[in-house]
């Protein structure tokens, strides 16, 4: 399983993330520009030394992770609040990528234009939206479920 973190804004949200993709065994993409200079130091302060229990890939641009995807057969999932699907009616597989846009700003039309199939979190209609780190887990836990927990015992 693949996280994909497209811009995100806050590094303490990518240290959490970054724990929690080292304890569930699953690959963290991380596509730059940031909206934080990418200091370490910021990152480690959620992530702790599990930073050095994951498989963390950072890629400068959308464009550089469609190439570096182009090399295995995996489905691109979005998670947006402007999707229509709900993210536990899709059937997930190991190798799929699931992409969490900006906390600011979601994800760009480019990556619009490029994944498979967008997906939401249901929310009360007075909410906006979850921390990206708790969408993350909430939704990887689905797909790990789904896909019988591969790579845990």
């Amino acid at each position: 399983m693949n996280v994909v973190l497209y811009q995100p804004d806050i590094a303490l949200n990518v240290g959490a993330i970054i724990r929690l993709s080292a304890c569930l065994n699953v690959k963290l993409h991380i596509i730059e520009p940031c909206g934080f200079p990418f200091d370490m130091k910021k990152v480690r302060q959620a992530a702790m030394d599990y930073i050095d229990k994951v498989e963390l890939i950072r890629h400068f641009s959308w464009a550089a992770f469609i190439d570096y995807k182009k090399k295995n057969v995996s489905t691109l999932y979005l998670l947006s609040t402007k999707a229509d699907q709900i993210y536990s009616e899709v059937s997930f597989k190991e190798e799929d990528y699931l992409i969490f846009g900006r906390e600011s700003a979601g994800a760009s039309k480019e990556v619009w234009e490029t994944i498979d199939h967008a997906l939401k979190i249901p929310l009360k209609p007075d909410c906006r939206s979850l921390n990206l780190a708790s969408s993350v887990a909430l939704v990887l836990g689905e797909a790990l479920r789904q896909t019988s927990y591969a790579g845990l015992e």
